[in-house]
């Protein structure tokens, strides 16, 4: 089958491959065809070493497609199931799940470091143990989520991850009030999600912050009261706020520059949301003082902070009553061919999100 591939970790290119077969089918597990994924900066993150990831490996996590295969031991899915692809599945028996905290769960990473793909030169892995940028792909039963008929594998493959993220961010993570004043650091795909869900909450203004000009305009479209540079933010915080900061402030960059930026946005009192993936070679600098002083609740968002089968099933709600606006997001549309024009794009930031047809 064909596959996208990316040789050695820092590459920019991935290379389009036709001769790569998904390993690993068996008990517990099922083979899907792979119908449409989300290009995701988590993807240009993986490949660029910023967020750990053995090579050579498929990228891609937010897929969407077909079951064509299933393992023995498998209930609830059948062959000609529509799925859309879960990265971070809960297991519900470890001490998170028991909490409830299945955004937690650490069972799906267990298999990252199995490679799920092989060619004649030898094994792939595939990125968050997954890898959707291929024609098929094996993964747990649990990774495989049934979805409604009437989603469309675009619509479902950004639910997969982004859409959730951003969501999960405004509506679980932070709780925003209504009435309360946000700023959202970092406009993509999930700052977009961000903004759509602080919407939801009923925040009065909302201040999307991005260096392209082009996703300042879209998060007009989708929600924000006002959109500016990042070298506008200060003028922003004192004209809305007086100077005082914003309630709720969303990093969703993933770096420790923009997270002290966040920071010293957020009123005293008020609630800082690290939503961005970062390195962990990068460290965000706090004296105890202010600390102590701001009581700024810092509160990291991982996957959207809360269960994610019942945010799925809440978002595509939401979607179905018109409340959220999730095809907009989708600003291109390429074959797995055009994959490398695609993540051009995404590096310069003219889009939001690319679906991948395959």
């Amino acid at each position: 089958m064909r596959a996208a591939v990316l040789h050695e970790i820092g590459q920019e290119k991935l290379e389009i491959l036709d001769d790569v077969e998904a390993t690993g089918f068996g008990p517990g597990k099922v083979r899907i065809r792979v119908r449409a994924t989300g290009l995701c900066h988590s993807d240009l993150s993986a490949m660029g070493g910023v967020l750990p990831q053995p090579a050579p490996f498929v990228p891609g996590h937010e897929g969407a497609g077909e079951i064509i295969e299933v393992g023995e031991g498998v209930s609830g899915l059948s062959p000609g199931d529509r799925v859309v692809v879960c990265w971070l599945p809960a297991c519900g028996a470890c001490p998170a799940c028991k909490r409830g905290q299945t955004q937690l769960c650490l069972a799906g990473f267990m298999n990252a470091g199995t490679p799920n793909y092989r060619r004649p030169a030898g094994d792939l892995f595939g990125f968050a143990g997954t890898g959707t940028f291929a024609e098929e792909v094996v993964v747990d039963a649990g990774c495989a989520v049934p979805i409604p008929d009437d989603v469309p594998f675009d619509i479902a493959a950004l639910i997969g991850c982004g859409v959730t993220t951003g969501l999960g961010a405004a509506l679980n993570t932070a709780d925003v009030e209504a009435g309360a004043s946000v700023a959202v650091i970092g406009c993509g795909g999930v700052g977009i999600s961000a903004i759509q869900g602080a919407r939801l909450k009923g925040a009065a203004e909302i201040v999307a912050v991005d260096p392209v000009a082009g996703r300042r305009e879209a998060a007009l479209r989708f929600g924000a009261t006002r959109a500016v540079a990042p070298d506008e933010l200060a003028d922003a915080k004192q004209q809305i706020t007086g100077g005082e900061g914003f309630d709720y402030v969303f990093e969703v960059v993933g770096k420790s520059a923009t997270a002290r930026t966040a920071y010293e946005t957020t009123r005293r009192g008020g609630t800082l949301v690290v939503v961005g993936a970062g390195a962990m070679d990068d460290f965000l600098q706090l004296s105890m003082f202010e600390l102590f002083f701001d009581e700024k609740r810092i509160l990291p968002s991982m996957y959207g902070g809360g269960d994610v089968l019942r945010a799925y099933e809440r978002t595509i709600a939401l979607w179905r009553a018109g409340r959220i606006d999730l095809a907009g997001l989708i600003t291109h549309r390429v074959p797995l061919a055009e994959i490398n024009e695609a993540l051009d794009q995404m590096r310069t930031g003219t889009s939001l999100r690319t679906c991948i047809e395959i």
